[in-house]
């Protein structure tokens, strides 16, 4: 998947991803700064993963960890701050979401902060951190 909107690039090709850059976002997270090095390398590997890019430099991230069959984590969702305020993280959700891969699955999350967002893709709140979201039918 790559599309172009508003001067960002959204992409899944793992080639594109900067790893000092998202080991930047992710030490900058309240929920993986303290995932060292080989720990990111070794997720970004074992994941479907996603980047936004501006100008050829990586401003946006998210991870999804699935089976294929029954469920899929998302995780890892992280827009640098000179580049919030866009509508980013919303579009990268829509399209994680909303992806033949992924639509008929459940997806999972967690979060401390962002309900709202997630919410608007159809993510119910199971407790005070996580969300989960029914599949698609069809």
């Amino acid at each position: 998947m790559e599309t172009t909107e508003k001067g960002y690039v959204f992409s899944d090709s793992k080639d594109r991803l900067d790893p000092a850059c998202i080991e930047r976002f992710l030490g900058e997270s309240y929920w993986a700064n303290g995932r060292d090095r080989a720990a990111i390398a070794k997720s970004i590997e074992n994941s479907l993963c996603y980047g936004i890019y501006r100008e050829g430099v990586q401003v946006g991230f998210a991870r999804v960890v699935t089976d294929d069959a029954t469920m899929y984590w998302l995780c890892d969702v992280y827009i640098d701050s000179g580049h919030r305020g866009h509508g980013l993280g919303r579009r990268l959700v829509e399209l994680i979401t909303s992806s033949d891969r992924l639509r008929k699955l459940n997806g999972s999350l967690a979060t401390k902060d962002a309900h709202s967002l997630y919410e608007e893709y159809g993510f119910e709140r199971s407790g005070p951190m996580f969300m989960r979201r029914p599949g698609t039918k069809g």
